[in-house]
């Protein structure tokens, strides 16, 4: 059992990985560039986790919908609430509801865990902090992939809905804090990657007494290649990210959360 343990543990590359280059640029489609009263935000979109969460946020983004809400429910320690076309819970735009997307299936060989405690695996997906079933389970996959879910830790972005499972539509939010227990219940379809300074400085309330706002909601792909942000991310099989996971883990030992992690972001020139 050992020896099988260890081979998975290879496979989740806490043994044994291989160099790689450090950093890698962030995919233009999949950045979502929120333009805010208080500052710019920048989310990375993982639709490899939620691809109908992510191909609607984009959808929303490029008919102008975003454009000029507010954050209409704000809760500090909790969640920047926004998206709702009447800036109240329960709007949603023109498009139906979308299934719930709380849970993804994660190719095994793609995947380098941070952490495995005996009851789950801890890592990344992109930028996006992420749970799985344990290492044990894992042994038991025949196709290669394992049931996996994204992890409600600071500047993660949500899908919002109605107390039915299937009813997201257009509302979205951004944590302030973490908030597990919203974990394999709501969508997680990307994370703040810039600009998390300014989730933190959105007025609270609900609603607040003056709402912030998205003034221009926009897929990088989008901009102008002049005025587009060209960020790149720190690979999570690089040495540099192994190292900066180790340290948090001696850090904080018995108490390690993924949330006490985050992938580092660059901005390129």
């Amino acid at each position: 059992m050992i020896r099988k343990l260890s081979a998975a543990l290879f496979a989740f590359g806490l043994l044994g990985a291989a160099p790689a280059p450090d950093w890698r640029p962030l995919d233009p489609e999949n950045l979502l560039v929120i333009d805010t009263t208080k500052g710019r935000i920048i989310v990375e979109m993982a639709p490899d986790m939620a691809p109908q969460s992510v191909a609607r946020v984009k959808l929303l983004a490029r008919e102008g919908v975003y454009d000029g809400l507010q954050f209409h429910r704000v809760i500090e320690g909790f969640v920047n609430q926004t998206g709702n076309p009447n800036n109240k819970d329960g709007g949603v735009s023109r498009h139906p509801d979308l299934p719930l997307e709380a849970t993804f299936k994660l190719k095994m060989a793609e995947y380098r865990a941070v952490a495995a405690p005996s009851d789950a695996t801890l890592g990344f997906v992109g930028s996006v902090p992420i749970a799985t079933v344990s290492g044990r389970e894992a042994l038991r996959a025949t196709d290669g992939t394992i049931r996996a879910w994204g992890a409600y830790c600071p500047g993660v972005a949500g899908m919002g809905r109605q107390a039915a499972q299937n009813t997201g539509n257009s509302e979205i939010f951004f944590m302030r804090g973490s908030s597990r227990r919203l974990d394999r219940d709501y969508a997680v379809w990307g994370k703040i990657v810039v600009g998390g300074d300014i989730n933190g400085l959105i007025a609270v309330g609900e609603p607040p007494a003056k709402p912030d706002l998205m003034l221009k909601v926009r897929v990088a792909a989008d901009i102008p290649a002049a005025e587009r942000p060209r960020l790149s991310i720190l690979r999570d099989d690089s040495p540099a990210f192994r190292s900066l996971a180790r340290r948090a883990r001696v850090a904080k030992g018995a108490d390690f959360s993924i949330c006490d992690l985050e992938v580092p972001v660059r901005v390129e020139p």
